[in-house]
């Protein structure tokens, strides 16, 4: 049968005098855990800097694709009916007038939709 004394291993710490070994004996942390915490924080915020480039990218193509040549073609629309309407009152002295401006916008919106 053991007795307790038996089973613990005690060390004298008796105070050192070449602090360098101390320093030498301690765990020393990596330079690649320090790397890779900032390669984290780069990752993320690259990531975020990716996502928002790809937000930009959809908003131009929404732009570019739909919002603005359908403005195009609705603008157009309504400079034509208008320049046409000024033209024949100049050129033949005949005064266009639009009766109902509601269902004339209506025409103007369901026409550009339509050749979208």
């Amino acid at each position: 049968m053991s007795t307790p004394s038996d089973s613990y291993v005690l060390h004298d710490h008796s105070p050192s005098t070449d602090n360098d070994d101390d320093v030498a004996s301690l765990p020393s942390i990596s330079s690649s855990i320090l790397d890779s915490d900032d390669d984290s924080e780069y990752d993320d915020e690259s990531d975020a800097q990716k996502e928002w480039e790809q937000s930009l990218e959809q908003l131009q193509l929404l732009m570019t694709m739909v919002l603005i040549p359908f403005a195009g073609k609705f603008l157009g629309r309504k400079f034509a009916y208008w320049s046409w309407g000024r033209y024949m009152e100049w050129m033949h002295g005949v005064k266009v007038e639009w009766y109902n401006k509601t269902l004339f916008n209506i025409a103007g919106w369901v026409g550009a939709a339509s050749t979208v």
